[in-house]
């Protein structure tokens, strides 16, 4: 038997940790910075997900042994009748002191103001991986809808108010964290990062 490889996360939110140790997969031993002696976090400075995600790894990745291998994510929800928003700003889009539920109740206060509009949406999650000290990013996305309200008590984040068009009448919250793993924009992400680091 194999020794599984050894990656690790640069993320503190343990259910998105959660979330990469079933989607990687018994082949990746998911650790956190923490559990190798790295507390703090780097500063989310850029003005995409790309630049964010990119800082996390770095951030980790300078403070790991050089043959370590790291990973990080920056994910976004992107609202159509929003211009795109909350984008970057969706883990702080009530407040930099916020947890998702203050965020939930702005998006679907602001949705509500627009009136009549179509509610379509996407969750982004772009993942970067600093292997060998190359560097190397991938994209998820997965497509759907804002709820009217909040539905469902599994998952995290905005997952009561989005309802994935692979499911059109369930939000992720109620779809449950097994169901969503083999459909969210993080899966599709970590699935690509799985296959490059596999083929190599």
């Amino acid at each position: 038997m194999t020794t599984p490889l050894k990656l690790v996360f640069a993320t503190g939110n343990k259910g998105k940790l959660r979330e990469a140790r079933e989607i990687l997969g018994s082949g990746f031993q998911v650790e956190s910075p923490q559990q190798e002696g790295i507390n703090g976090e780097a500063e989310e400075t850029g003005s995409t997900l790309e630049e964010n995600s990119l800082l996390k790894a770095q951030y980790v990745a300078s403070r790991l042994p050089q043959d370590a291998i790291c990973f990080a994510d920056d994910s976004g929800l992107e609202v159509d009748a929003l211009g795109g928003a909350p984008g970057v700003y969706t883990a702080r889009y009530a407040g930099p002191q916020c947890d998702f539920k203050p965020n939930m109740d702005k998006l679907l206060k602001e949705l509500a103001q627009k009136g009549d509009v179509p509610r379509t949406a996407r969750f982004v999650c772009v993942v970067t991986l600093i292997c060998h000290s190359e560097v190397h990013q991938f994209k998820g996305i997965l497509e759907g809808t804002i709820a009217y309200e909040k539905m469902g008590d599994k998952g995290f984040g905005y997952d009561p108010v989005f309802i994935p068009n692979d499911y059109p009448n369930l939000t992720l919250a109620q779809i449950g964290e097994k169901l969503k793993n083999t459909i969210s924009h993080r899966y599709r992400a970590l699935s690509a990062m799985r296959e490059k680091l596999v083929a190599e």
